[in-house]
């Protein structure tokens, strides 16, 4: 029966350490969390800025029911394309200084968008092996050839590219990789774009907000001059602290996108009220240096009390800060020892990152303490004290 090939899944999966779990939060997103009516710190949110509940996004929230209401009513294309809405891809193209922006309602839906309107059959997709599943997902909804190179690895990619008789070509990546936090070499990827004339597109979500001068990206961090085939992609519920993603570019790829990708043609507009949000969340992340600072000054305060441990800090300088732990039922018993603890620092397994490379992935946020950063450092100590794993 095809119920019982479910359960012996689902037994499979327990046995194997890889059942995930879903805590249900009493709290709203912020490192002060009830979790199952136990009050812990969570070193496990996305929101890196601490913008998730700032009064002025709850307040432009407010004012945004009032005079908009809750639902678009139709696609973007149809009637759901609100002032908000336009408002919002202006300000975002002009905030990452690329022509024009499109507003769509999740990270993975603008991956999904992107990729396959821009390349099809007899064209080449050449991605880092340690991508996003979106854009795993994504090369693979293109029916393109999916060439996948080592992680980082340039010279491979150069060699690829070279030998490839697609008719286009499009590279695809992570700019800030999300299990390891570690930033892609833009500007070398840009070069062998431009040198075998491929697109060039980034997924930017763990970068925008945080990275570059006033939290405009890892392009910007980067320093990378204009260019037309370059499509930057960066998500709206992470450091800007609201919901949503948008994707900026050569005003002709946005056209195309508006006019070809499924994705945004055929699915209900985002909330107004959530585009009135996120124009007031773009202002503070511009504004935000204060808090970026904070934020890089706790990143060096854990790497700095975590030296010496037994397990392997990888090399990050981003907020997504990954502890190697090996193999996953060691990965778990921590993040459970910690959690008892009051601290909650997720086990990520397999499929999620590659066998015997379980880690407990500690994400940062300008709304933390020192404290709580003291916290963690010493509990992880106590642990690894403690022992075994």
């Amino acid at each position: 029966m095809i119920w019982d090939e479910l359960e012996v899944g689902l037994a499979q999966l327990a046995s194997d350490g890889l059942l995930r779990r879903r805590r249900t939060l009493d709290a709203p997103c912020g490192p002060a969390a009830l979790v199952d009516g136990q009050q812990v710190v969570a070193f496990c949110s996305n929101d890196y800025l601490g913008l998730a509940n700032h009064p002025a996004i709850v307040a432009a929230v407010r004012a945004a029911a009032e005079h908009w209401g809750v639902g678009s009513g139709a696609s973007h294309v149809v009637s759901g394309h609100l002032r908000p809405h336009d408002a919002l891809e202006e300000r975002l193209a002009t905030f990452v200084g690329r022509e024009r922006a499109l507003y769509f309602t999740t990270g993975y839906m603008a991956n999904l968008a992107i990729v396959p309107t821009l390349v099809e059959r007899n064209d080449a997709i050449f991605a880092d092996r340690l991508n996003h599943a979106s854009l795993i997902d994504a090369a693979l909804l293109a029916r393109a050839q999916h060439v996948r190179f080592p992680h980082g690895d340039m010279a491979v990619l150069a060699e690829r590219l070279a030998q490839s008789r697609a008719r286009r070509k499009l590279i695809l990546t992570d700019a800030v990789f999300s299990m390891d936090g570690d930033l892609a070499l833009l500007p070398e990827l840009l070069a062998l774009a431009e040198r075998f004339d491929a697109w060039l597109v980034v997924d930017d979500a763990h970068g925008f907000g945080v990275l570059g001068p006033q939290g405009r990206g890892s392009i910007a961090h980067c320093n990378l001059p204009p260019s037309p085939r370059l499509i930057l992609m960066g998500t709206l519920g992470k450091a800007a602290g609201v919901s949503g993603a948008f994707v900026a570019g050569d005003r002709r790829v946005i056209d195309w996108l508006m006019q070809r990708a499924r994705p945004y043609i055929f699915t209900t507009a985002s909330s107004p009220l959530l585009a009135a949000a996120l124009l007031v969340s773009i202002d503070l992340i511009e504004r935000g240096d204060d808090r970026r600072a904070h934020l890089r000054q706790l990143i060096d305060r854990l790497r700095s009390g975590l030296a010496g441990l037994p397990w392997r800090l990888l090399p990050s300088l981003t907020a997504i800060q990954p502890l190697l732990i090996g193999e996953n039922a060691a990965a778990v018993q921590l993040s459970e020892r910690l959690f008892a603890r009051g601290l909650w620092a997720p086990a990520i397994r397999p499929p999620t990152v590659p066998i015997g490379t379980a880690r407990l992935r500690i994400s940062l946020s300008a709304a933390h303490a020192d404290a709580q950063i003291d916290a963690l450092v010493a509990a992880l100590r106590d642990c690894a004290a403690d022992g075994p794993f």
